[in-house]
């Protein structure tokens, strides 16, 4: 196929003797030279499809939505462009001259319902394909069909005959030999790949292609853009942008434009101070809720209780901060008893770190094939973050089963699959850190844990001493107000509770305060009666099986206490 025939990808410079525009991102890049190689004619492109793009047009660089972006910088010297979705039916781009010399161009209104929309496409391209077998015109066509999961949904049940036939023509337009030689570029548009059906999502003759959240440099570039049009917005960032570009990746360009319009309405400036809360909010309202930022002032210095933990979490933090990433878990598998903390070392983590933690939040719904679209949703925000850490709480009941589970469908085993496929990317080392937490690890399943998953797999015990459960015990009460000190304590060893974790005595702080106020006993005397009283929140079969449990899950017995070796080896 010659130049003339491919998507224009010249835009991406200017002319000689101009300045360049801005390049071709990597997907559009890729795409335009999947079809100049006659590679691909059609292609599935989904991701973030609803943002707005920076347009690398030859007469300078503009903002648009992702059709633009095709119709502008990809397709400037297609003939005729037509876009199809459910709500305003098939729209003539360009080329309208043209399309109006087919004779079933001009007869009454084009159809807006799916199948019978697909099929006037089809037998447009019929039409183009046969004037191209017999010589008469060689005319360049492109289609644009917006949610295309809207037109051609995945379905778990039984396929409808208009959906199957409508998934059919879709592919045709790819494979069928009439369309072979003819000049044709298709473009479905899905935010998730899940949602839309597999006889097309699974297409072989198809180029599937995502677009991702925008880089650093990306979002500088639109920034630098908009600017103009914000100047009390952006005025201390005046001498340059790429910092507050680089602070807001992880947010949508068409996300931030709208923050710009909020502040510069309000005759507010963005401040560093505040870009951490505001690219969060921005963040967890894209993805709809589905994740949350775990944001905390903690560090490993207020882990209490497991030094060698604390040691071993630090000594990775400092390899990353150096670069050196092959020397780094995939992830972590935090594990121990009901109340160990292991939440609470995930927000010390957090502060530690210095980069982001992602909790991932009830991302299963009832809706046929939208879990999986919200997991895809997740894994996009995860890669544009760069470098993050992603908590799963209760990671035994969100993770999924490797098998099918009665009555839901194939779900789980679809979650673990997608789930299994992320943690085990190799190009996620030192940049996606899992960090799972559960009470039961047994029920985990096992390839889940394997290394190259979870390499790192961390116990937390309740104290095994009283001088241990004293320290835990005053360091709680004093969070709590409560002025008690380990050494004030000494006198209470016989009564400390064995086998005390941080919820316990967290409990226990909260008790001894509230005595302190209804009753105004001192801070020793109330502590001392609610031990008298102590009752264990976890029984004690249940607490030491699921010590064995963690015990048994240690990667490294130097990462479990003496004590617990000898007392339940």
């Amino acid at each position: 196929m010659n130049e003339a025939d491919a998507p224009s990808s010249t835009s991406s410079t200017g002319s000689s003797g101009s300045s360049a525009a801005p390049r071709l991102p990597a997907w559009a890049a890729e795409l335009s030279s999947l079809y100049e190689s006659d590679a691909a004619s059609q292609f599935v492109l989904h991701g973030n499809v609803h943002d707005r793009v920076l347009l690398p047009l030859s007469d300078g660089p503009a903002l648009g939505g992702i059709v633009d972006f095709l119709l502008r910088a990809l397709m400037p010297r297609f003939d005729v462009i037509l876009t199809y979705d459910l709500g305003n039916g098939i729209r003539l781009e360009k080329g309208g001259e043209i399309f109006a010399q087919w004779p079933s161009g001009g007869k009454g209104t084009l159809p807006k319902q799916p199948r019978p929309a697909v099929e006037t496409l089809t037998h447009y391209l019929r039409y183009v394909a046969n004037l191209h077998a017999l010589g008469q015109k060689r005319l360049q066509v492109g289609i644009v069909v917006r949610d295309a999961s809207l037109v051609c949904p995945r379905t778990h049940g039984a396929t409808s005959h208009d959906q199957a036939a409508t998934a059919l023509l879709l592919r045709d337009w790819s494979s069928d030999s009439a369309f072979a030689d003819m000049p044709l570029a298709t473009f479905l548009l899905a935010e998730n790949l899940n949602d839309l059906h597999p006889i097309v999502a699974a297409n072989g003759r198809a180029a599937t292609l995502e677009v991702p959240l925008p880089a650093a440099s990306e979002l500088a570039d639109g920034l630098g853009l908009l600017a103009p049009g914000f100047p009390r917005a952006l005025v201390k960032y005046a001498d340059g942008l790429d910092d507050l570009a680089a602070q807001l990746v992880g947010a949508s360009l068409g996300a931030v434009e709208s923050l710009l319009h909020m502040h510069e309405h309000r005759g507010e400036s963005l401040d560093d101070g505040d870009l951490a809360e505001l690219k969060k909010a921005l963040v967890e309202k894209d993805t709809g809720g589905l994740i949350e930022f775990v944001e905390s002032t903690r560090t490993l210095d207020d882990f209490r209780g497991q030094d060698h933990v604390r040691d071993w979490l630090r000594d990775d933090i400092a390899l990353w901060r150096q670069g050196e990433l092959g020397a780094l878990p995939m992830g972590y598998l935090l594990c121990g008893p009901v109340g160990t903390g292991k939440t609470f070392l995930v927000k010390c983590l957090a502060g530690e770190a210095g980069v982001p933690v992602v909790r991932i939040r009830n991302f299963r719904d009832k809706w046929i094939g939208s879990t999986e679209g919200n997991l895809e949703t997740i894994f996009r925000l995860l890669h544009a973050l760069g470098r993050c850490f992603v908590f799963v709480d209760e990671a035994d009941q969100a993770l999924g089963r490797r098998g099918q589970s009665s009555g839901d469908s194939g779900l789980s085993g679809r979650i673990y699959s997608m789930i299994a496929q992320e943690m085990s990317n190799p190009e996620n080392r030192g940049r996606i850190v899992w960090v799972l937490a559960s009470s039961r690890p047994d029920l985990i399943e096992v390839d889940l844990k394997r290394p190259g998953r979870v390499d790192v797999r961390i116990p937390l015990f309740p104290t095994t001493d009283p001088a241990t459960a004293a320290d835990l015990l005053s360091a709680l009460c004093r969070r709590q107000h409560v002025d008690v000190s380990a050494a004030d304590l000494e006198p209470l060893h016989a009564v400390l509770p064995d086998l005390l974790t941080p919820g316990a005595a967290e409990a226990l702080a909260v008790k001894t305060y509230r005595a302190m106020r209804t009753r105004g006993l001192a801070p020793i005397d109330a502590l001392r009666e609610c031990l008298d009283g102590y009752q264990s929140p976890v029984p004690e079969a249940v607490l030491e099986a699921q010590i064995r449990l963690a015990l048994a899950e240690a990667s490294d017995l130097d990462l479990v206490p003496k004590a617990i070796r000898e007392r339940f080896a």
